[in-house]
């Protein structure tokens, strides 16, 4: 058991870290505009508060004077060893042009107008740079970004990976395309049936009243300040389902903070292992179980009791033919589930030129445009529907994109082990019974928060690393067989 020293200094961080995620969550959902500057000033001061608490010499101490290294120990001292590294005024900087940044980010999509948003951009880019200077012997300079949000993973690796990942889609992409599209959703669906269809989705999935709340926000996202408080958002649009899509992919991500083994609260362990494990949760939820035909035999009727107009003659056939399109699209999250992976990968590319500086900030919605010509085949019309649709570079966030990919190949990886472990998974899904399917992502990724690290959880889930076959053979299998190809 650690010493109370410690705990009660691991205590004060996880409560600072709380504070700051709900500063930050208040400032997308609720903050009136003109609180933007003050937020940025606040949220810095959380940062440095943080940083000086992790950066704290008694830290080490308390840490050397555990006697056995545990999983928590070395957990901790990795984040020490981190934080050191890094000045704290450059932390705090980084804190308040990401939350000023966000603000700028609004204005130019409101304007459609990238020059708005190029000086906020700018400076996240220069500050990244210096963040990854701290890193010498790094052997990118992307590295020290991208273990920021998946511990331990290096440039290399996932450049390796993506290339996989792009080398398995792109012909599949083609195969497809040459065939008719499928009956794509037309007509109205109002945002009020889809809410109230939600939310019964979202209570069967496994949420407690009284641990979660619902808001809408520009760019959907969840956050968990603790354990019994997850906030979830989405975007509806009465055009399409995709904010129906986008709140089961967020309460994914709401449930593994959800289900992290109470034991480690206020240890800062109480969170999720790394960005790619924690997308892997949100995209297994979104596309695996949301987009499959045992889901929606169940809930279809359902669907059709709210949104009666929509669907009232559409059965599962015709209903799974039309979630299920597959087509290149302008915006990342309104890709389906086959391109979804290209958006993410020309995104990391854009970023590894940011970062080495073969691009200059300034002409990213060119190269932008250009991107996705070659990899989707479609033409950028503005900067709202291309460089300004993300929200991640304005907040700072630069390393993230990957992880996106990483979570793609991983959910279908947990698919294929826990379709193994639940032979009855179908039917349990055709009755719209989630508690096996929860229990097992539970034991398998979610009570072990940050205990251990993001290969150890995936060794020990899945029985060997990441690897993008059983993404690819699912797609494979899938799309083909709703197009109709031999």
């Amino acid at each position: 058991m650690p010493s109370p020293e410690l705990l009660a200094r691991l205590g004060e961080l996880s409560d600072l870290q709380h504070a700051g995620q709900v500063l930050a969550w208040d400032q997308q959902v609720v903050m009136p505009p003109e609180g933007g500057a003050a937020r940025g000033q606040a949220l810095g001061a959380i940062q440095s508060l943080v940083h000086d608490r992790l950066v704290d010499p008694q830290l080490s101490v308390l840490l050397d004077a555990e006697r056995a290294d545990t999983q928590l120990v070395r957990a901790v001292r990795r984040d020490h060893d981190v934080a050191r590294r890094v000045p704290g005024e450059l932390a705090a900087e980084m804190a308040r042009a990401g939350s000023e940044g966000y603000e700028i980010w609004l204005r130019a999509r409101q304007a459609n107008d990238f020059a708005v948003f190029e000086p906020a951009l700018r400076r996240n880019i220069e500050l990244a740079r210096r963040y990854a200077e701290c890193f010498p012997k790094a052997a990118h300079p992307y590295d020290p970004l991208l273990d920021r949000y998946e511990p331990g993973t290096t440039t290399a690796e996932v450049s390796a990976l993506l290339a996989r990942v792009r080398d398995g889609l792109v012909p599949l992409l083609a195969e497809i395309a040459a065939e008719p599209e499928p009956p794509a959703l037309s007509g109205e669906v109002p945002i009020a049936g889809q809410r109230e269809v939600g939310l019964l989705i979202v209570r069967a999935m496994g949420f407690e009243d009284g641990a979660w709340r619902l808001d809408d926000a520009v760019h959907p996202f969840a956050a968990a300040p603790s354990q019994r408080d997850v906030r979830i958002t989405s975007r509806f649009e009465d055009s399409s389902l995709m904010g129906l899509f986008a709140l089961m992919h967020e309460v994914g991500h709401g449930l593994y903070e959800y289900g992290v083994d109470p034991d480690l609260a206020r240890t800062t362990l109480d969170s999720g292992v790394s960005l790619g494990v924690h997308e892997s949760q949100s995209r297994l939820w979104e596309n695996l179980v949301g987009r499959s035909e045992a889901f929606w035999s169940y809930w279809l009727p359902t669907l059709q009791e709210h949104l009666p107009g929509a669907f009232a003659d559409v059965d599962v056939p015709t209903f799974l033919r039309m979630i299920n399109v597959v087509r290149p699209t302008l915006i990342r999250v309104e890709a389906d589930e086959l391109t979804y992976s290209l958006h993410v990968i020309l995104r990391f590319e854009l970023e590894l030129a940011l970062i080495d500086g073969t691009l200059d900030p300034g002409d990213l919605p060119q190269a932008w445009a250009a991107k996705y010509a070659d990899m989707l085949g479609i033409e950028v019309p503005d900067d709202l529907n291309g460089v300004l649709q993300d929200i991640h570079w304005s907040e700072g966030i630069i390393g993230y994109f990957p992880t996106y990919a990483i979570g793609n190949v991983l959910a279908a990886q947990l698919w294929s082990a826990l379709r193994t472990d639940l032979p009855a998974l179908d039917d349990d899904l055709r009755a719209g019974d989630y508690g096996d399917l929860r229990a097992w992502l539970v034991d398998k990724v979610h009570r072990h928060g940050r205990r251990l690290t993001p290969a150890e959880l995936i060794q020990q889930a899945v029985g060997g690393p990441l690897d993008p076959a059983p993404m690819l053979e699912h797609l494979g299998a899938k799309y083909r067989a709703l197009y109709g190809l031999t």
